[in-house]
């Protein structure tokens, strides 16, 4: 399918949030996939593969997860300036804020015309975190969750208790995380923890882990893995197609 562009500025409790809106280009109703990025916001990989999910009957909302503390717009380069910086966000502001972020968007996606009420997510690094966070929201099905960070380690703001990993057993959606095994910022310790806790809560998850690095879905610089991420998108596809009835 060809895929057409849009964007949108949603109000939530925290501010406007600059969205970016991908569907299919031809009449319908199509499901819905909240694309949640890295710290770096939509940079091109991640417009590259919005696009690349629309063109599958979605549609796509990519968010600016860090919008309370940059001008609208804002996208961070991939060096070092841009990761200290997107880094700083990351550690400011709280997941219950990411959290009325999730309940913006969809309610945004359920009042168009265009979309089902069959709402998921997805994500890569602290996107891959968002993704499995919104799946705590009861109108997201299900959730593929791309290498995501500060699960196990409970680095990101939260209230006591309210922290993600132990927010697992509130999860109803179906769960796929996906784990590079030469991943540093998520060793073997912690992707045992958060396995060990899907399973003791009894959730509905698919858990791989694959001979890659952090980030080797973005297809920029030299942990790009170009075969490996075409499977795991063919997997994210066939996943919400499934789901998202």
């Amino acid at each position: 399918m060809m895929v057409k562009q849009e964007v949108h500025d949603i109000d939530t409790p925290t501010g406007t949030m600059r969205c970016y809106l991908y569907r299919p280009d031809s009449e319908g109703l199509f499901s819905t996939i909240i694309f949640y990025s890295e710290i770096f916001q939509q940079t091109a990989p991640i417009a590259r593969a919005a696009t690349m999910l629309a063109g599958h009957g979605f549609v796509v909302l990519v968010p600016e997860v860090f919008h309370e503390l940059n001008p609208i717009g804002t996208v961070l380069a991939y060096d070092d300036e841009g990761k200290d910086k997107g880094n700083q966000d990351k550690f400011t502001k709280a997941l219950e804020h990411h959290d009325s972020d999730t309940q913006a968007l969809v309610d945004f996606a359920m009042s168009q015309a265009f979309c089902t009420n069959q709402i998921g997510a997805m994500g890569v690094c602290i996107g891959g975190h968002l993704a499995f966070r919104a799946a705590l929201n009861i109108d997201v099905v299900g959730a593929f969750c791309l290498y995501p960070t500060d699960i196990h380690s409970n680095t990101l703001p939260a209230n006591p208790g309210n922290d993600s990993l132990s927010r697992t057993g509130d999860i109803d959606g179906e769960l796929v995380l996906v784990f590079g095994k030469q991943d540093p910022h998520v060793p073997s310790e912690g992707r045992r923890l958060i396995y060990d806790r899907l399973t003791e809560t009894r959730r509905k998850f698919t858990y791989l882990e694959v001979n890659a690095q952090h980030a080797f879905m973005r297809d920029e610089g030299d942990r790009y893995d170009p075969a490996l991420a075409l499977q795991i998108y063919q997997q994210a596809v066939a996943f919400f197609h499934r789901v998202l009835r």
